[in-house]
């Protein structure tokens, strides 16, 4: 009698786990890499950030990787604290990290997140194998608090320390004043940078001042006068031009040493550059040990409608989208409304008007 209750309780044990794994599948976007040289390697995508519109470029990158190019992609989101809907406003939302242990290379692009001390350990393992970052704009200051990666790195230096730069200032007019790329010259044959020649987003500059000689500047911001591509500069802003791609060497709370690429583009808008998706992709490449394409293939997958950058304070708003992880998968084009008070921006695909 009591060996059969011992088994209905083993029985019962793998059934709540089998559903608290098939729910937490369901909270994770994944996309098998289809034929590639990335095929048989694995990117997380960490999105959740309340201005940036990550939850939007994180699937549309994964989407180019796994299609074109062969990567295995989970793209993780921050999700409301009932677990219903997907709500990058809260900050201990990001739900998955545990994708993190069968990871080659995590691709962020978070602000100000707290995780919880559970998935700090997946974390803080990632960062003890010594595994490849690539960060996107608000990455610099990725989380936040005084809890601690490995006993060592407190969620505030993540920035700093892990990507090189943690959050110092807008070097150029926020929505008034946009950004464009320019390749620094000692290292323009660095191969992250193959194909690229035309970077430009309507996000601005951020101000730089930690980089140092062990860092790889590829990139430099030109700030310019307007949030239009073909703008001018603000000569006064780019005396020096801010570092606005790089590499940085980075050591683990272990002891172990890794290596990230960074830049302070991001925004969801920022992506309509081509070139800006191809220096992510050509990133990936580099920091998983492949051959970096000449000119890689970076055309969007299914149509992209990005929304302006902006903080959404409408406290309903989220619940209202009732977004789900599926409802950015494959053969899926989501579009959401700038938020209130955003500057007009033509420079995007839109959906045609019914």
């Amino acid at each position: 009698m009591k060996d059969l209750a011992h088994f209905l309780v083993c029985i019962l044990t793998l059934s709540v786990s089998s559903l608290f794994l098939c729910a937490d599948d369901s909270k994770i976007l994944t996309l098998k890499g289809k034929s590639g040289p990335g095929n048989g390697k694995t990117i997380v995508l960490v999105s959740g950030d309340e201005e940036y519109r990550t939850e939007e470029s994180m699937p549309m990158l994964a989407k180019i990787l796994a299609e074109k190019h062969g990567f295995t992609c989970k793209v993780l989101f921050a999700w409301d604290k009932t677990g219903k809907y997907i709500d990058p406003n809260n900050q201990q939302g990001v739900v998955g990290w545990n994708h993190l242990e069968s990871a080659d290379l995590m691709l962020i692009g978070t602000r100000f997140r707290k995780p919880n001390q559970k998935d700090a350990v997946f974390i803080t393992n990632f960062l003890n194998a010594g595994k490849a970052i690539v960060g996107i704009r608000t990455s610099t200051h990725a989380f936040n608090g005084g809890e601690k990666l490995g006993g060592k790195i407190s969620y505030s230096q993540f920035g700093p320390l892990i990507m090189g730069e943690g959050w110092v200032s807008h070097h150029g007019k926020h929505k008034g004043e946009g950004a464009r790329g320019m390749v620094e010259t000692k290292n323009a044959a660095h191969p992250i940078l193959n194909g690229v020649t035309d970077v430009f987003g309507p996000s601005d500059v951020y101000g730089i001042n930690r980089l140092n000689e062990k860092d790889t500047i590829l990139l430099r911001g030109a700030v310019t006068k307007t949030l239009a591509p073909n703008s001018s500069f603000v000569d006064a802003k780019n005396d020096p031009m801010q570092p606005l791609a790089w590499l940085h060497p980075y050591t683990a709370p272990n002891g172990k040493n890794g290596t990230t690429f960074c830049t302070t583009m991001g925004a969801s808008v920022d992506l309509v550059s081509e070139d800006l998706r191809r220096l992510l992709v050509n990133s990936v490449y580099h920091l998983t040990g492949l051959k970096v394409p000449v000119n890689a293939d970076v055309n969007y997958v299914d149509p992209f409608y990005p929304s302006f950058y902006g903080f959404i304070k409408d406290k309903k708003y989220w619940s209202g989208q009732d977004m789900q992880a599926k409802d950015y998968g494959l053969g899926k084009t989501p579009h959401a409304p700038d938020p209130q008070g955003s500057p007009s921006w033509s420079f995007r695909d839109t959906p045609k008007k019914k």
